[in-house]
């Protein structure tokens, strides 16, 4: 391998570890400005001082400058979840490259062991914290105690109806929709045999675990940043997962209420 064909296949190199980077960090909820930001950085300390990225919450297009012909690749995002834990890893990571103290190869090796890693909290704890969480949230809503175990409750069971439909259906639309029907179906079922006092709070307090808190923050922030494409886009997201939230209740308070 002559020089120029070591220069090239190094610049390929530093784009596979930028991509890498950006795609953990997109699929696991980062924002849009920090993903452009470490990429760039990550870039820059293996020499590319001449790079440019383009984030959306679906694809990542990534490009370096040199002497050739520049370089651009393209990669789709298909799948995004939330594992902040994730990112700030990545975060950590990124700076160790810009502090030296990983090569390239280290670098890769490392972003591909984060990214088979599967730290995400068991299906139960996850039920778990949102039943109490539901409860939680009932009481600050200004709910009363005796709503408090109809709440977690009717929490838990939303939660479960959610990750059970969401595994079945390919449009989160519909599993969002149907994990807010049955907390409304089961908090009219408990109120109406007298296990429950105040339907609306239980309902208020049992949504809250599916309310997209995340993304919202995140268009804003990315909005605020300039990035008006990754802020409209997950601002949408945000306001279709809200209304198959409220879609789903109403439902059940047009027939049952």
């Amino acid at each position: 391998m002559n020089e120029q064909e070591a220069i090239q296949q190094e610049t390929y190199d530093i784009m596979e570890v930028c991509l890498l980077a950006g795609r953990i960090m997109i699929q696991s909820g980062a924002e849009t400005y920090r993903v452009e930001d470490t990429m760039t950085r990550i870039a820059y300390a293996y020499g590319a001082r001449e790079s440019h990225c383009y984030v959306t919450p679906t694809g990542i297009i990534f490009s370096i400058e040199s002497s050739e012909p520049t370089k651009t690749k393209l990669i789709r995002i298909s799948e995004r979840t939330i594992d902040l834990r994730k990112v700030t890893r990545a975060n950590s990571i990124s700076r160790q490259i810009t502090a030296g103290e990983l090569s390239l190869e280290q670098a890769y090796r490392a972003f591909k062991t984060l990214q088979g890693q599967n730290e995400t909290y068991s299906l139960g704890a996850q039920v778990v914290a949102a039943a109490i969480s539901s409860g939680c949230f009932m009481i600050m809503f200004r709910g009363s105690w005796i709503d408090f175990i109809p709440a977690v409750f009717v929490g838990g069971l939303g939660f479960i109806a959610y990750i059970y439909f969401q595994r079945i259906l390919e449009v989160k639309f519909f599993s969002e929709f149907l994990g807010s029907f049955v907390i409304g179906l089961a908090s009219f079922g408990l109120v109406s045999i007298g296990l429950g006092d105040q339907i609306d709070k239980i309902i208020i307090g049992s949504v809250m675990p599916l309310v997209p808190g995340l993304l919202l923050t995140n268009a804003v922030r990315d909005l605020m940043a300039g990035h008006l494409v990754s802020g409209i886009s997950k601002g949408a997201e945000a306001f279709l997962t809200a209304f198959a939230i409220g879609a789903g209740i109403a439902v059940v308070l047009s027939f049952f209420v």
